[in-house]
Parts: structure tokens; C-alpha cells; sequence
């Protein structure tokens, strides 16, 4: 019998890897091939013109009023820069002032921005001229106001600048997500401009086994996508939506606007039937990161997007890009002190016991990752390739088997799964989901 050949995309080239023979691939699971639009700052102002839930920006605007722009930070693959030109012109015909604009990096605990990566997410250094760029802190209580406390016990500090703003405008995209079902929506204000408590504890909502993988699960079961949206409407003024729906490609397919809930809807509805896949559960599942290359902690996204396809027992070979590195990913800053085996022994006594544990060197946000990371390594066999990793890092992650190729995943593979192994592919496993059944 033959070998198959799969090819799945890693920056700007392809990996190519041989199934061993007697393998059966099931199936090359990827998006909906949904054409991207040709113009996207067109079909943002169609948006705008056409708002969902709320009258159009324009007519929002006050001539006085601070304006805050929230935009999502390098992580997302929102594209800033064609709809920041009709998003400005709306607020400009409704008498809004370019001075009193002020644009917000919703970072959450992301790296802040240097000045040519806001120039080039922006569309360049003319972009700039006369608005005000500020990155969000989610640390300096000085650059935090406290709204007050959510039913689920979340305690909801925001940015400053934010809430004392008149306008808040949101733009980001809507993607599969691991804890909060779909992105998008209020998820660019809690997390991406929160103070790190109530990151903290709006993550902490998930860590429980019937939840900790929400990834395209409906937002009306999910306790915390529901808490966000409970503190994000503690702001008084008005926020204004703007979200992309993009392709494995991205290449915007759709740009939804006006409320932050019932617009967000709309734009879910897309993705869902561009990323969720009809699937069958295999002995082996193999990922790729694409789109979500940036780092290690976007690029693990592929494994929890995908980890429902694989069978209890099965293995999971994740091929993650991780362009800069690592990124802020708590579980990577100290060595647990336990190794491989006795953290699978001990898995189930630590489970319920992550929402309690003190995480020396880790962000309180890192509990739902251990939390994630222990159901992970129970249900399946995690191998990783991502060569951008230093081999110091290998050992604070005792939860996955790094190996040096795909080559050597798919050997070790070969010693856990069946002969006959039943094979599903995700090359674009960053944003793809399986839907059993």
C-alpha cells in the first residue's frame, strides 16, 4: 500500500508528511471555502450604514464626545488597517473630532506594541498623525476603574480610559474559542482592556470538566462569555461594535456592526458555518496552528480546537509555528515539581484543586491553562513539534511530548495508535472545530 501525503501550511512554505502505511486518513478537515470580499473597507461601510441593534455610528456621535477606538492587539488576525478608514469617516460624519480620538490596544496580558507595529496594524505612520495610541496595562491600578462586581463574583476593573470615555468604539473579529465559545463581541473589553483580576476570575468560570472546552459550544451555555457580557454592560455610555469574519485565508467574508451582542450573534453565525466541520472521532488527529502562528500561546489553540476529534487514548501531533517564540504563557516560567508520569497519576486528585492553587510564576489567567492542560493530557497521548521553542521550556511543559521533527511525531505515534489507525487532519487547526456526530 502507498503512503499517504498531507501538506499543511507553515508560514510562508508547507510541511509535508508521509501516514505510515496502513494508516487511514479519514479526512482533511478544513473551513468552509468561503470567497473573501474584494474590498473590505467597502464592506465595512456597508456595515456601518446598515448597523445591527443600534442606530448608525454617525448618528451616535456627539461633536464633544471622547471617542475611544478599541482594537485588538498582533494575536488576532483582525485587519485594523482596512477598517479603521470608514469606521473614522462614520465618526467624522456625525461631527466626531480626530483630537478626540483615542485608540486602545486591548493587549489583556499580552506584550505591549512598539511604535511600528501599531504604525503597521493601523495602515501606517500617517494613520497616527493627530489620534492618541495608548497600549492597555492590565497592572497599573492607577490606569483601572472598578464597575463593580458580577453575578459569578467577578470584579470588574476596565481601563480608564475606556470607561471614562463618552463612545466606546470595539473592532476586532470573530473566531472559534477555547473558553469563551467564539471571540469577538464584549471579549475585546473583558479581556482585552481588563485589569488581571477579573481576567483572572472571569477564566476561572471554565474550570470545571463540563466547561473547560467551550470551543464553538452555544454562548448561552457558557458561563464565561455570559459573565463578560454581565460586566461589560456595567459601562454606562454607549459601545459600538465592529467585527470581522474572516476565512482560513483571511480574507474578510463578513463585517457585522452596531450592538455588541445581537451584531456578534450575527457575525457567530457566520463562523460557525465557516469552522465548524462534521467529524468522526480517530485514533490519531494531526493539527497545524495556521492562522494562529504568532506564538506558542495562540498556537496551542490548535490543540484545544481540535482535541474533541481524537478518541480517549487516541494521540494528538500538533505542529505549532509559534513565530516569536514562546509569548506570555504563564504555565512556560517555572518547572512544576512534578515530572511526566506522576502528574498523570496524580491528574485527577489536581484538578479540582486548580481554581484554589497558588501558581508561583504563573498569572492568575494560567489556571484555566493548567486547568485545560491536565483534562488534556488524561484524555490523549500530546505530541509537539515547534522548533521556535527553547528546549528549556520543554520541561515546565511535562504535559505534551515535545519532539524534534514530524518525522519523530509520527513514529512515537505509530507506538501508541492501532496498526490500522483511523487518521483526521486539521490544517488550520488554529481556527478549526470539530462538530461530532
Amino acid at each position: 500500500m502507498d503512503q499517504t501525503e498531507i501538506h499543511l501550511p507553515w508560514g510562508k512554505n508547507r510541511l509535508h508528511l508521509n501516514l505510515p502505511e496502513g494508516w487511514k486518513l479519514q479526512g482533511v478537515l478544513e473551513p468552509s471555502p468561503k470567497k473573501g470580499i474584494a474590498d473590505p473597507a467597502e464592506e465595512c461601510q456597508r456595515s456601518l450604514e446598515n448597523p445591527i441593534g443600534l442606530p448608525r455610528l454617525s448618528e451616535l456621535v456627539k461633536p464633544s464626545m471622547r471617542i475611544v477606538l478599541v482594537i485588538d492587539d498582533l494575536s488576532r488576525p483582525t485587519p485594523i488597517a482596512q477598517l479603521l478608514p470608514p469606521v473614522l469617516a462614520e465618526i467624522e460624519r456625525g461631527g466626531g473630532r480626530r483630537e478626540n480620538i483615542t485608540v486602545v490596544a486591548a493587549l489583556g496580558v499580552h506584550r505591549k506594541m512598539t511604535f511600528e507595529e501599531h504604525a503597521a496594524r493601523l495602515g501606517g505612520e500617517d494613520r497616527l498623525a493627530g489620534l492618541n495610541i495608548v497600549d492597555h496595562d492590565c497592572d497599573d491600578p492607577k490606569k483601572l476603574v472598578f464597575l463593580g462586581m458580577t453575578s459569578r463574583g467577578t470584579p470588574v476593573y476596565l481601563n480608564r480610559t475606556v470607561a471614562e470615555s463618552d463612545l466606546i468604539v470595539s473592532i476586532g473579529c470573530i473566531e472559534p474559542h477555547v473558553i469563551a465559545s467564539f471571540g469577538g463581541g464584549y471579549k475585546n473589553l473583558l479581556p482585552g482592556v481588563a485589569g488581571r483580576t477579573a481576567i483572572a476570575h472571569n477564566h476561572t468560570l471554565n474550570c470545571r470538566p463540563s466547561t473547560f472546552n467551550m470551543v464553538g459550544q452555544p454562548i448561552e451555555n457558557n458561563p464565561m462569555r455570559l459573565d463578560l457580557e454581565e460586566a461589560c454592560k456595567m459601562l454606562k455610555q454607549p459601545v459600538f461594535l465592529v467585527n470581522a469574519v474572516i476565512n482560513s485565508a483571511l480574507e474578510v467574508v463578513k463585517i457585522v456592526s452596531g450592538d455588541p451582542i445581537e451584531a456578534h450573534r450575527a457575525g457567530v453565525d457566520v463562523s460557525q458555518s465557516i469552522y465548524g466541520v462534521r467529524s468522526s472521532l480517530a485514533d490519531v488527529v494531526i493539527n497545524a496552528s495556521h492562522p494562529m502562528d504568532t506564538d506558542l500561546r495562540q498556537g496551542v489553540k490548535a490543540l484545544s480546537n481540535t482535541i474533541r476529534a481524537v478518541r480517549k487514548g487516541g494521540v494528538m501531533i500538533n505542529l505549532i509555528r509559534a513565530e516569536e517564540g514562546v509569548g506570555v504563557f504563564g504555565l512556560a516560567n517555572r518547572k512544576l515539581p512534578l515530572s511526566k508520569g506522576m502528574l498523570r497519576l496524580l491528574a485527577p486528585l489536581l484538578i479540582p484543586l486548580v481554581p484554589k492553587l497558588k501558581l508561583k510564576g504563573m498569572g492568575e489567567e494560567d489556571r484555566f491553562f493548567l486547568y485545560f492542560a491536565l483534562q488534556a493530557m488524561r484524555h490523549c497521548t500530546l505530541l509537539l513539534y515547534a522548533p521556535t521553542i527553547p528546549e528549556e521550556i520543554h520541561e515546565r511543559l511535562p504535559f505534551v511530548t515535545f519532539v524534534s521533527s514530524p518525522e519523530e511525531a509520527i513514529r512515537l505515534a505509530q507506538e501508541k495508535a492501532p496498526k490500522k489507525a483511523k487518521v483526521l487532519v486539521f490544517p488550520h487547526g488554529g481556527m478549526t472545530y470539530p462538530i461530532l456526530g
